[in-house]
């Protein structure tokens, strides 16, 4: 049981829908992983934006791909490819020096815009860009033609930042279709109080929350059921 999800939390939503979590089952060959931003930029120690915090979430995250895989389904991993298209957010929420260092470092093909290097990412994984904070945006990211192609329909999403591009990626897939789950362990913020919050609010109206652990059990679960079927 996630405790960041408190019980004024898990009150709420017995009452909005008569249980906390809702989706209780899960088929493996029809969930992927997608892994949000996990790039030299917003990890490494020397970056304007590296976070202690990513850092921490890496081998969670490595340990869900490998169940993923394992269990028939797809990793996929999202890098920000920073552009010139974010007028507003140029002139209004960052300062002359931090747009510098996002341009120069969220750049195909410089060294910010690299997958972290202690990732562990396979042959059959997917790996694309976004232009946006959402992987699932329209027109922005090839993610959810990718995913419908495959006949996917629930994203669990990790990485970071978990309230900024990792809730927006979940929000949009809801919106467009998919099951989307939180991962509570495998999301990082840079403030732990906007890392809860996020979590709740997205609880509450749009998907699912869970643990690496829960996952784990459930994509288990499914697998089993599959192979009696």
């Amino acid at each position: 049981m996630d405790t960041l999800i408190d019980q004024a939390t898990r009150d709420r939503l017995i009452w909005l829908r008569g249980k906390v979590h809702p989706y209780e089952t899960f088929e493996p060959r029809k969930t992927a992983l997608v892994v949000i931003d996990m790039q030299n930029f917003f990890l490494a120690e020397d970056s304007t934006y590296g976070l202690a915090a990513a850092r921490a979430i890496v081998s969670t995250v490595n340990r869900l791909a490998d169940v993923v895989r394992r269990d028939g389904g797809l990793v996929a991993w999202i890098q920000m490819a920073h552009d010139d298209g974010w007028t507003n957010f140029h002139d209004h929420m960052l300062s002359s020096s931090m747009l510098k260092a996002v341009r120069e470092g969220l750049r195909p093909g410089s060294h910010g815009y690299a997958l972290w290097p202690q990732l562990e990412i396979r042959e059959d994984d997917v790996t694309l860009a976004k232009r946006r904070f959402s992987a699932f945006l329209p027109g922005y990211c090839d993610l959810p033609d990718v995913l419908r192609a495959r006949g996917l329909d629930t994203a669990l999403i990790t990485g970071t930042l978990t309230n900024t591009c990792c809730e927006t990626s979940a929000r949009d897939a809801v919106m467009t279709g998919f099951r989307a789950v939180m991962v509570s362990d495998a999301c990082a913020a840079a403030l732990p109080e906007a890392h809860a919050a996020t979590l709740r609010n997205f609880l509450q109206v749009s998907g699912d929350v869970r643990t690496t652990d829960e996952l784990v059990e459930l994509l288990q679960k499914g697998q089993v059921a599959a192979a009696v079927v």
